[in-house]
């Protein structure tokens, strides 16, 4: 007979639901060791049974260390954004952030691989999937930490379904931690979140991109019966307003739409007496 503080106990390790609990246990004739390797079995045979289900819903999350030194971005997704919204999903993945942004995994697959409770993240996750029934996905994972001097900053925008992360560097240790500067740094995570670049600078836009804009430019221009040599002279300004559109530095800033970032990154600089410096940033959508 398999009492039910067994049950409870298992289910206390595993998060699974509590009839597979029990199941497990019976299978197992009561081993607790060997009904939770059981269910980890059960639970990469069901989460790869549902892998194939589409999960476009889910949760933006970020966490940043106290001093502002690093931080990590994460998106976790589920099937349906009732689920999302869900106190069981919520509590599930806030646990899952906290357990990867401590363990200083700099990579997703490193992430996946961060030992928790009696496995790994990736074992918590399809252990999850039986719980809830649901194909549940730990899809992206972003780390930065400071080089130097300067900060690691994040912004989480429409409920969780957008959010960003930007290293900002200082020349002076003292800039980073003022308020001022710490508010420019979140406008710039707001600004990013609104404006979605492409990359920091031209250098960081793809070059198959860059060639599919000039192709379709050039197509629409021909259209108009305007000669070749005149066309390439007028791609030359259509480029530019691409890259304006498409790279921060380029862009008008969200506060102040007619200076662009890299403008308004050497005002604040001089009036911070220091040179700051966007060194790189990273956002997420939900299911892009």
């Amino acid at each position: 007979m398999i009492s039910a503080s067994l049950v409870k106990e298992l289910r206390d390790k595993t998060n699974a639901g509590m009839m597979d609990c029990k199941k497990a246990l019976t299978d197992t004739a009561g081993d607790l060791d060997a009904a939770i390797k059981l269910l980890r079995e059960k639970g990469i045979a069901k989460a790869a049974s549902k892998a194939d289900r589409d999960a476009n819903e889910g949760v933006i999350l970020t966490r940043i260390d106290a001093n502002g030194k690093a931080g990590v971005l994460i998106e976790v997704n589920c099937e349906t954004d009732f689920v999302a919204k869900n106190d069981n999903f919520q509590a599930f993945i806030n646990e899952l952030a906290d357990v990867v942004a401590a363990s200083g995994a700099d990579t997703h697959e490193a992430a996946l691989a961060v030992a928790h409770k009696d496995g790994t993240i990736d074992d918590f996750v399809k252990l999850k999937v039986i719980e809830m029934g649901e194909n549940l996905q730990f899809r992206r994972f972003a780390r930065f930490a400071v080089a130097g001097e300067g900060v690691v900053a994040s912004y989480i925008h429409l409920g969780g379904k957008v959010g960003v992360l930007i290293e900002v560097g200082t020349t002076k240790p003292e800039t980073a931690g003022t308020p001022a500067f710490r508010d420019f740094v979140k406008d710039l995570t707001l600004h990013i979140a609104a404006s979605n670049p492409k990359g920091l600078g031209r250098e960081d836009i793809a070059p198959e991109l860059v060639e599919s804009e000039k192709d379709i430019f050039r197509v629409q221009l021909a259209e108009t019966g305007k000669p070749a040599e005149m066309i390439e002279k007028i791609l030359v300004g259509k480029m530019s307003k691409f890259f304006a559109e498409s790279c921060l530095l380029e862009q008008g800033f969200v506060r102040d739409p007619d200076t662009t970032v890299k403008a308004m990154l050497e005002s604040k600089g001089k009036e911070f007496a220091d040179t700051l410096t966007i060194r790189r940033f990273i956002r997420f959508a939900v299911g892009e």
